[in-house]
This record gives C-alpha cells, sequence and structure tokens, in this order.
C-alpha cells in the first residue's frame, strides 16, 4: 500500500515538473521597464557641407542659403543681399535627430541620424556643422558635429546612373556630446512601477507574487495589467538603483493571448503558442479558367489564280473567316477553353491540443501559405478558432 502512494506521488510530482518546464519564463528586465526610465528626443536644423555637387539647389531652397548666410555672418564675413546669386551646390540643409539616454550625464556621446531637407542629390563625403539639439522644452542638451556616414552610393551622368540604398540619410556614430543633464530624483525615493511592455493581467499577478516570494525587503503590489508598483520596506537601507538590480533579474512565467498574425500581402502566417481549433470539416479546392485566342490561316493552293491588281480588300464572312479573292487563303479564329478544378475532398481536422497539433492538422490540408489565410478567416468565422485574428 506504501509503495502504491509513493508511486502515486512521484507521478504526480513528475507531472507537476513537466507543466512547469512547459510555462516560459522570462526575466523582468526583458519584458518590462522602470516607469519614468526612458530616453527623450532631441531635434536640430544644420548645415552639412563639402559634398561633391550633389547638394541643394540654392535658388530653389532659399532656407538653405539663408542659413550659410546666417553662418558666414556669425564667422565675422558680411554676405547681405548675396541669397539670389549663390550658386554653390555642395552644401545642404539637413535635420539632425537623437535619442537622450535616461541618467546621461554631460560629456557623454550618442549617435545622431541626419536626414535631408532640401533637394539635394546625396549626403555622401559630407561633414556636418556643429549643430545643437534641443528637446520639447526648447533647452539645448546635445551638439553635434562630424562626418557623416551613408549605407549607400550613387553615381550617374546625363545617359543614366546607378544608386544603392538611400543617399540623402545618414549618420554620424558618436557625433554629439550631451551638454545638459536631466533632472531626477530616482535615488531619493523608496519605491517604483514596472510596466510590461506587453500588458497582461496573468503576467502582471505572477511578476507581483514572484517579487514577493522571492526579495523579503520589498512589497510588490499589482495595479492593473500593465503595471506593479514596489515598494521598500524599512529594513531596506540600499538606494533604488539597488532595489531595481534585485528586481529586474528575477525570471517570471509569461502568458499570452492567443493571436494568429495574418500578412495577406506576403502570405505570412504566424501563430502563438495558445492557440487552439476545435473539431472542424474543411474542403477547399482551386478553380483556373484558361482562354486563348489563335488564328488559323489556309494558304492557296499551288497555281491557284492571283487576285486582281486593284481589287477591294477581302471582307469578313460569317464567323469572321476572310476570303482573299481569287484565291483560298482562309483566316480562322479559334477559340481554346481550358477549365481545371482542384479535387479536393472534405477533411476532417481533429480538435488541436498544442500548437504543433494545429500545424499538423492545417499541414495536412496541403495548401499554400496565402490559402491557409483564406482558411483561417472561414475558421474563425465558424467560430471554431479560439484565437484573435489580426490581419495586417
Amino acid at each position: 500500500m506504501k509503495k502504491e502512494k509513493i508511486t502515486i506521488c512521484l507521478i504526480i510530482f513528475t507531472l507537476m515538473l513537466q507543466l512547469a518546464n512547459n510555462v516560459f519564463a522570462a526575466r523582468i528586465k526583458d519584458i518590462a521597464v522602470v516607469g519614468g526610465v526612458r530616453a527623450n528626443q532631441l531635434i536640430g536644423y544644420g548645415i552639412v557641407v563639402g559634398l561633391a555637387g550633389t547638394g541643394d539647389d540654392l535658388t530653389k531652397n532659399l532656407f538653405t542659403s539663408e542659413s550659410l548666410i546666417n553662418m558666414m555672418s556669425r564667422q565675422g564675413l558680411s554676405m547681405k543681399g548675396t541669397a539670389a546669386t549663390l550658386k554653390a551646390d555642395n552644401i545642404a540643409a539637413v535635420i539632425v535627430t537623437a535619442a537622450l539616454p535616461p541618467f546621461a550625464k554631460i560629456g557623454t556621446k550618442i549617435d545622431v541620424s541626419v536626414s535631408s531637407l532640401g533637394s539635394a542629390k546625396s549626403l555622401l563625403g559630407g561633414t556636418l556643422l556643429i549643430t545643437p539639439l534641443r528637446g520639447v522644452d526648447g533647452e539645448v542638451y546635445a551638439v553635434a558635429q562630424g562626418a557623416v556616414t551613408l549605407g549607400g552610393f550613387s553615381a550617374g551622368g546625363a545617359g543614366g546612373g546607378a544608386s544603392k540604398n538611400h543617399t540623402t540619410a545618414g549618420g554620424i556614430s558618436n557625433g554629439a556630446f550631451v551638454e545638459k543633464e536631466l533632472q531626477n530624483d530616482f535615488d531619493s525615493r523608496r519605491s517604483l512601477v514596472i510596466n510590461l511592455q506587453r500588458p497582461d493581467f496573468t503576467t502582471a499577478s505572477r511578476m507581483a507574487a514572484t517579487i514577493n516570494k522571492t526579495i523579503s525587503f520589498v512589497e510588490a503590489k499589482q495595479i492593473d495589467s500593465f503595471s506593479v508598483t514596489v515598494k521598500a520596506r524599512d529594513a531596506f537601507a540600499g538606494s533604488l538603483s539597488e532595489l531595481v538590480y534585485f528586481v529586474e533579474s528575477l525570471d517570471v512565467p509569461v502568458d499570452a493571448a492567443a493571436v494568429v498574425m495574418l500578412n495577406e500581402k506576403t502570405g505570412t502566417v504566424v501563430m502563438g503558442d495558445n492557440v487552439r481549433i476545435s473539431t472542424v470539416a474543411i474542403a477547399h479546392g482551386n478553380l483556373s479558367i484558361q482562354i486563348k485566342e489563335d488564328a488559323k490561316v489556309s494558304q492557296p493552293l499551288p497555281f491557284a489564280p492571283a487576285p486582281p491588281a486593284g481589287g477591294a480588300a477581302p471582307a469578313p464572312g460569317p464567323g469572321g473567316t476572310v476570303v482573299a479573292p481569287g484565291g483560298q487563303t482562309v483566316v480562322i479564329p479559334q477559340t481554346t477553353i481550358n477549365i481545371a478544378e482542384e479535387k479536393k475532398f472534405l477533411m476532417m481536422v481533429p480538435q488541436g491540443v498544442t500548437i504543433y497539433d494545429v500545424v499538423r492538422a492545417l499541414n495536412s490540408l496541403g495548401v499554400s501559405p496565402r490559402d491557409l489565410i483564406t482558411i483561417l478567416q472561414a475558421i474563425k468565422a465558424a467560430g471554431a478558432l479560439q484565437a484573435d485574428l489580426h490581419i495586417i
């Protein structure tokens, strides 16, 4: 009797281990972000110089010529009234964008993107002049300057040309220095909010339970499907940054809704792990009709009498037949119609227990991905697809 109980307990324990292994777990760092810790967008207007004749047309882009005049004026060179006479084609007006990382300090280097604003054909070989980058509050947080790097090229002449990738947008690696820090009171706080990148009530509840079970000096509480608050107890004497270290390294079982993504443009079908299909019967076939027009010509026999000189043009007879006078040349249109229909029988697709069973059942139909999209839409309309169907 005792042996039977031990055997039953071992079986139950093995099943529990298998179920636990089937649950996908991920670090909190990979599925969530700390509230308030984010990058800030910066933007600026600048000038790229040193182009090989591929810059803006100054007669059409007056903002470029005015920018050049203002820049030269700041260098001590007076150029008032010369905007209409400038003919330089080696400069281009650009928009410079960057992302200011959270907690960035003065002197930190960040990457910038440079995009043409006027009619420049290429920014290849250009150098961005010093450009202030401002935030939404109008304050300057970084300054950019340096050689622009492109991922392509373009070359050509009057008769044609060749190009690869995009030549009017590029970037500068470590091309800007942070000049102003964002004020924050992160370490002075005793609590933080963790926001899931993909809101889900089950995952948020599991995350709060995991934090409370693993870390004794904090108290986690689920707010909604998106956020979990983590508050440090009085026994914790460290900073909030240290608390983030303990929290973000925890593994949390991740749950997700059953979703099927369909892309009708490319015929792509992506199904999540929780997709299930009830028992259905499916018949799918294609009908194709091909119509081909041909003209059959019958030549006259040897030594047939020639048509009279200057005779009238032959008139078509019944059914479009054309008979040339004085001979037996006959033109007869022929129409060929081919009709082909795939012979698809009604096939039973059993209820899918796992995503593997669902894929195997759908593959047994022997259809293409585009036909599979139509079948999945029909299964969803019949109420046999237990998943959200998203068409992109």
